[in-house]
């Protein structure tokens, strides 16, 4: 898409220099790997506590804005694919100060979560095996996942669809075993109807207020699914990958995360859920599956690496893109003979090596200290989005460049606004509680800084 013409000079997008081997169902598979994690296995039985059935309602809201946010992203992204993605047409619609914040603020956040899931996979390791202590779990986990994430794409591309590939066999066998169950049709069931839905207080027991509340906690479980656009850049047809994967991604989490969320409300009486423990592993036991709690803890193990493994994909190639267009040393430019970005990779693993020390510190802090540094930080990203797409689109407008456009988002510009008025409103909703106020100060706060790093590099030397 064309620039707006920011006063800025803006570097070209880099050159096809990264390896090009992963097929389009490698691209799949990572893009739901990133979006799939314990938020889903874990994290939805304190959402149910929270809003009720009513938390299907949050978790719709929730889609429903991710869809937007894709949407536009896919219509920059096959126009011009790009391992820096968002960052690039940032940089491109506003700026080389925007490029550089929201390529920082994502690897900062990608950097994060990988320490953070590192971890909790190394709590849940620690419970089924507790004569190790949970700092070795932290790491032999970034040990073996930083030789996976050096190996070439396609055997990293590999690798990562066998490994999601669990989470997702273990959703769909949810899906239909729970959808057996709530029509009876497994022994020992008998249909459900609708009583946990308009019972037990109703469909909304606590309200509005307790949707909204559930958004929060909901809103960032989509995260992950933006990897797509930085993964098709190394594969064959980047702007077909893009085209057709950014529609199948979205259409399988929305299945994934509403459908297991809609058979829970349905399966279980809402006060039933616990935040410690998850509503999978509730209802496998209540239809009679054997050992649920063991095999589900197996499940959100491969859960957890397989998204620690995406996203450290994610943040080294979001660095080495940086480094390309002289936002980052040039050092990570450094390729092996595979195409894969070394230095970028190490660069990004560092902090997961960290958390080993911190694990050995102080173990039972370091996830709540980790959750909270996360802040809202993909939600500014997507701010960023929508925001470069707007612009953008109207450019290509202008140059009468719009109808060539691979994708292109639909209801311009209404729905784009639409998702930037429901990305403000969640930030709104951010400062009026007091927990996610305190991540949206750390997310500000992390901006801030790298803004002023960001103008402070461009301010002409005397």
């Amino acid at each position: 898409m064309p620039a707006s013409g920011p006063a800025e000079p803006v570097t070209a997008i880099e050159t096809r220099s990264l390896g090009t081997g992963f097929r389009r169902r490698h691209v799949t598979m990572l893009a739901i790997s990133g979006a799939i994690g314990a938020g889903l296995f874990v994290g939805t039985g304190a959402g149910i506590k929270t809003a009720g059935p009513g938390i299907l309602l949050s978790y719709v809201v929730a889609g429903l804005l991710m869809v937007l946010v894709m949407r536009m992203l896919g219509e920059m992204a096959a126009a011009e694919p790009s391992s820096g993605s968002f960052s690039v047409y940032a940089e491109k619609a506003l700026g080389r100060w925007a490029g550089f914040t929201v390529g920082w603020l994502y690897w900062s956040l990608l950097v994060v979560v990988v320490a953070a899931e590192a971890t909790a996979a190394a709590g849940i390791a620690n419970g089924l095996l507790p004569g190790i202590p949970q700092w070795t779990w932290v790491l032999l986990f970034m040990a073996v996942l930083t030789v996976v994430n050096l190996l070439a794409v396609r055997s990293f591309g590999e690798f990562e669809f066998w490994f999601g590939a669990i989470k997702v066999t273990a959703v769909v066998a949810f899906l239909v075993l729970g959808t057996l169950a709530v029509f009876g049709i497994l022994p020992g069931t008998t249909p459900v109807g609708t009583s946990n839905l308009t019972g037990h207080g109703g469909f909304l027991p606590n309200g509005l207020q307790g949707v909204l509340t559930g958004l929060l906690a909901v809103a960032f479980s989509f995260g992950g699914m933006e990897l797509v656009t930085i993964a098709a850049a190394e594969s064959d047809d980047p702007a077909g990958s893009i085209r057709r994967t950014t529609r199948t991604v979205i259409v399988r989490l929305l299945l994934f995360y509403i459908g297991s969320v809609a058979l829970m409300v349905l399966l279980l009486p809402w006060e039933s859920a616990s935040a410690n423990t998850s509503p999978f592993v509730t209802i496998l036991e209540q239809i009679g599956v054997p050992s649920a709690a063991l095999l589900m803890s197996f499940v959100v193990l491969t859960s957890l690496l397989s998204a620690l493994n995406a996203n450290l994909y994610g943040a080294s190639r979001m660095v080495f893109s940086l480094a390309e267009r002289g936002e980052a040393p040039r050092a990570m430019l450094k390729l092996s003979g595979a195409g894969v970005p070394r230095t970028a990779v190490l660069s990004s693993v560092a902090f997961g090596f960290v958390a080993v020390l911190l694990n050995f510190l102080a173990p039972e802090h370091v996830l709540p200290f980790l959750l909270n540094a996360i802040g809202a930080n993909i939600l500014l990203v997507w701010i960023f989005v929508a925001v470069s797409q707007l612009r953008l689109r109207k450019a290509a407008e202008r140059d009468g460049t719009a109808a060539d456009l691979p994708v292109r988002m639909w209801g311009f510009p209404w729905l784009s606004w639409v998702a930037l008025v429901a990305m403000a409103g969640v930030l709104i909703l951010m400062w009026t509680d007091a927990d996610a106020r305190t991540q949206l100060f750390t997310s500000g706060a992390v901006a801030v800084l790298i803004v002023a790093i960001s103008l402070l590099r461009r301010r002409p030397r005397r």
